[in-house]
């Protein structure tokens, strides 16, 4: 190998959505200098569940530099403006979490506190009324936003994608294909590794052949082949918190109109998820094997689809939690293979993101550097701690007593720096975010709120406000916002003219 890296030979074991997702990445960024071997296995197939996403994942698709409505079109893809909460904090409620902005930048304190001091008096409407994004959910309205309407709420609309993750797969398999990545079929049999270090050398196929490497990147999926089956990492688990551990899933016929959101509804002892695409509706119920068995839970989702079934229910297992390590000797997990916290808030494509953001920022440089590892896997457990203490409060801030799973969500002890979150919201409505993390101020107040956590005040620089202003304020707010979105097309129209795919036979 030589001192500056280019003859390093990666080698990423496991394809799906976040083995090939780290190829074309890698592939775009190191521009061929770079051995970069994809082994996966017909033979083993992929999850291919994750197909909702969070705008985090426009910077991927910048960074490769990706024609919007040809991935639209290539992946059957729809527009998300946020996720609709149904029966999370009580049965028969309901919120939005949207993405962007709520409300207006104001120079002393968060929008959120005056739209409080008058919510709490009861003189202000529900919050969605205050995002463009929320708004626009409930008229089932998307467009992109406009940049050359600055001071407009139009172009303020943030947005991420709902695809399919078998044809998202497929797409950037074709991408990083064409940019120099070699795909070897076959399935893995045996690992080698170097006697005095255990790094990994190479790889064996049931074929015989050998695939040899530097730098290996385990994206397995559950199995963790490397990093877990050779190297025997370790892994923390996090049920006692998360306490779903199965889900099952099913895709159905589309019957109603396009919606430009994700759907989760709670259920008795875990939630559904709905994710509209153009083909055909994604279909899920993610729940506690302590709680309702496999046949129940399949009996439940398929109850509750929008159409007919388009195939058999399939069942995944799984535990909630991360692998102690993320970057163990010469082998860096991404993806499941690297933790699984459940998709309630789509999380899993944005934790393969910034699994090879932060892989990329560390890149090795001729050979392993402890401290380049020792900071990899400190970014990531920040990372994965982050989206856990944001899913955990979707479970703990909830009134349902109607099943012994709500009554232990309820009562359920929480990691401290998430009970410091709620307390603090909880008295004046504070929000605080930590440094760089994914969630921002505007997301935990939506979920806070949304979830039932009403502040007792707000803050007191409200009140430098009259209420003849502040209320002057709202309504001028909540009138654009709303005469914004009554010039957006259906999310519907928006595909059709910009981005409709294929029809797909049946």
């Amino acid at each position: 190998m030589t001192e500056n890296g280019k003859n390093l030979r990666i080698v990423i074991v496991g394809g799906g959505a976040s083995g090939w997702m780290t190829a074309a990445a890698l592939a775009k960024v190191l521009q061929g200098q770079y051995s970069i071997t994809l082994v996966e296995s017909e033979e083993i197939g992929i999850v291919g569940v994750g197909e909702a996403t969070i705008p985090m994942i426009q910077l991927f698709n910048r960074l490769l530099d990706l024609d919007e409505n040809e991935f639209m079109r290539l992946t059957q893809g729809s527009f998300k403006l946020g996720i609709e909460f149904v029966n999370w904090a009580r049965l028969g409620h309901r919120y939005i979490h949207g993405f962007g902005v709520v409300g207006q930048e104001t120079p002393s304190v968060d929008f959120h506190h005056y739209w409080l001091k008058h919510h709490l008096a009861g003189k202000a409407g529900p919050l969605e009324n205050y995002s463009i994004n929320t708004a626009a959910c409930l008229q089932n309205k998307f467009m992109r936003p406009r940049l050359d309407a600055p001071n407009s709420p139009l172009s303020q609309i943030a947005y991420a994608f709902h695809f399919d993750a078998s044809l998202y797969a497929k797409f950037l398999r074709g991408y990083g294909e064409e940019r120099g990545v070699r795909r070897v079929e076959g399935r893995i049999v045996d690992v080698l590794q170097r006697a005095d270090d255990g790094h990994v050398t190479g790889l064996t196929l049931a074929s015989g052949q050998q695939v040899d490497g530097d730098f290996f990147i385990d994206c397995s999926g559950f199995r963790a082949l490397l990093i877990e089956g050779t190297l025997k990492t370790g892994f923390e688990d996090w049920s006692h918190w998360l306490l779903c551990d199965r889900a099952v899933a099913v895709p159905c016929a589309s019957v109603k109109e396009l919606t430009p959101y994700t759907r989760s509804t709670a259920r008795q002892a875990g939630w559904q998820w709905r994710i509209p695409l153009q083909h055909r509706i994604g279909n899920g119920h993610v729940f506690s094997s302590r709680h309702i068995s496999e046949d129940e839970a399949t009996a439940v989702l398929l109850g509750n689809l929008d159409g007919a079934p388009l195939a058999q229910p399939r069942a995944l297992r799984f535990t909630p939690g991360r692998r102690s390590r993320a970057w163990n000797k010469n082998v860096v997990a991404i993806g499941l293979a690297g933790g699984f916290l459940e998709p309630l808030e789509s999380t899993a494509i944005h934790l393969v993101q910034i699994g090879i953001a932060h892989l990329l920022t560390l890149f090795p440089s001729g050979g392993i550097d402890d401290a380049d590892r020792d900071q990899y896997n400190r970014m990531m457990r920040q990372e994965y701690e982050w989206v856990r203490d944001f899913i955990i409060l979707h479970y703990k801030a909830t009134e349902r007593s109607d099943s012994p799973f709500w009554n232990y969500c309820r009562e359920m002890e929480v990691p401290q720096s998430l009970l410091d979150r709620m307390n603090l919201f909880r008295s004046h409505g504070r929000v605080h975010r930590e440094g760089n993390e994914l969630f921002t101020k505007l997301s935990w107040l939506q979920v806070m709120y949304g979830q039932g956590i009403t502040p007792r005040s707000y803050h007191p620089l409200a009140d430098l406000r009259t209420d003849a202003e502040i209320q002057e304020y709202l309504d001028d707010i909540a009138g654009v916002i709303s005469a914004c979105v009554d010039v957006m097309p259906t999310h519907a129209r928006f595909i059709a003219d910009n981005c409709a795919a294929p029809a797909v036979a049946r």
